[in-house]
């Protein structure tokens, strides 16, 4: 399963509800009458500073610089690559000061991933600690310095046929070029940058600098569960919501974010205050593992997805082209026996979710809303 999968079809029959807000997820197998899911109507609105997307070529082969580019102020940077060849390697995250004068490059959250083959695992973990991390990091630079962004990073090698992900939120005072670069495991990453050459890009051509890397969603009107029924919103399917748009700088050639993967969502939406609403997450392409944030009432809390296993979505069946222009005009099917990643139950009032694409998950996914009676919201004792 690799990152620039995408499988668009839609989930007709799933298997099991994942309810999560109790010490381990519970699996509960509800079987119900088929409903029809109506689209909510949203307000997207993109900010930030820029997106370094670096996956491409995903499979490396070769050492060399994998993506370079120049930023000032906020930037993000993902990286996602895996060793192709038959021996040891290291990837590493070199940071030119282009300043000059001293610059400082402040970290304000970011991971990066232990080495794997299981990328379901990898991409998951890297996301889950990305949900829950934050802290403060200052790399001081001297003007023409060279140093690594995190030293962690260059630290972890690579066997054949490993994944390295990881993501970095930063702010630089003065320009700095970022270059994600793989070379022999022995060699020092810093002398090799200044020799070494930039890679083609695969054919998926997932590199590129984006600008305004975050994306804010808000729902229109407040949702009333009894008049409104199930809902739902779709995310990363590039008709209701689209794909970045950037340039690849070691080029200059015109790309696209196929799945948005590195842009941070933030989801606003309003309940009917006197009402209850269940929300979930399922995927429609196959195989999804990762994790977002919830707040609700003043407290901020992570969520897995699915919360008791790696993995769920993999027993998505495929669509008709009917059923997918269906869904993307705005009606689609909760089946009779659905898989879901709960994210809570809650009363009315507001709710905003933090969300990301996960690395080798698959696109797009429903953001569902639907009633619910006498159970406990989330965030109450009852439901902790």
């Amino acid at each position: 399963m690799s990152l620039t999968k995408k499988i668009l079809s839609t989930a007709l029959a799933l298997t099991t509800i994942f309810c999560v807000g109790t010490a381990e997820a519970e699996l509960i197998d509800k079987p119900r009458d088929p409903d029809i899911m109506h689209k909510l109507e949203v307000k997207s609105s993109d900010k930030g500073g820029v997106l370094l997307f670096s996956d491409s070529p995903e499979y490396v082969r070769e050492d060399g610089i994998l993506y370079s580019d120049v930023v000032k102020g906020d930037a993000r940077l993902l990286f996602y690559h895996l060793n192709d060849t038959d021996v040891d390697k290291r990837i590493a995250v070199v940071v030119d000061n282009l300043s000059n004068k001293k610059n400082v490059i402040e970290i304000s959250r970011g991971v990066v991933g232990e080495p794997g083959a299981d990328f379901l695992k990898v991409g998951k973990s890297v996301q889950t600690a990305y949900m829950q991390e934050t802290f403060n990091y200052s790399l001081y630079m001297d003007k023409g310095e060279r140093n690594f962004l995190i030293e962690d990073v260059s630290n972890h090698v690579l066997k054949p046929g490993q994944l390295l992900y990881g993501i970095y939120d930063f702010h630089t005072k003065g320009n700095v070029k970022v270059s994600v670069i793989m070379c022999p495991q022995d060699e020092d990453p810093l002398e090799f940058v200044s020799k070494a050459k930039v890679l083609p890009k695969d054919e998926h051509r997932l590199r590129g600098t984006f600008q305004k890397m975050n994306r804010t969603i808000n729902i229109k009107k407040t949702y009333d569960p009894d008049k409104d029924g199930v809902v739902y919103v779709m995310l990363a399917d590039n008709v209701n919501d689209i794909y970045k748009k950037g340039i690849d700088a070691t080029d200059g050639s015109h790309t696209q974010n196929y799945g948005n993967y590195g842009i941070i969502y933030t989801i606003n939406l309003n309940i009917k205050q006197g009402k209850r609403a269940r929300i979930c997450l399922t995927p429609l392409g196959g195989y999804y593992a990762g994790a977002m944030r919830v707040t609700y009432k003043g407290e901020t809390k992570r969520i897995l997805t699915p919360d008791d296993r790696i993995y769920f979505g993999d027993k998505t069946p495929g669509e008709s082209e009917s059923v997918k222009k269906a869904r993307e005009k705005g009606t689609s099917r909760l089946s009779s026996i659905v898989e879901l990643a709960e994210l809570g139950i809650y009363d009315g009032g507001k709710v905003s979710f933090e969300y990301s694409p996960p690395g080798a998950s698959n696109l797009p996914v429903h953001l569902i809303l639907m009633p619910v009676e006498d159970e406990p919201a989330a965030g109450k004792d009852e439901a902790k």
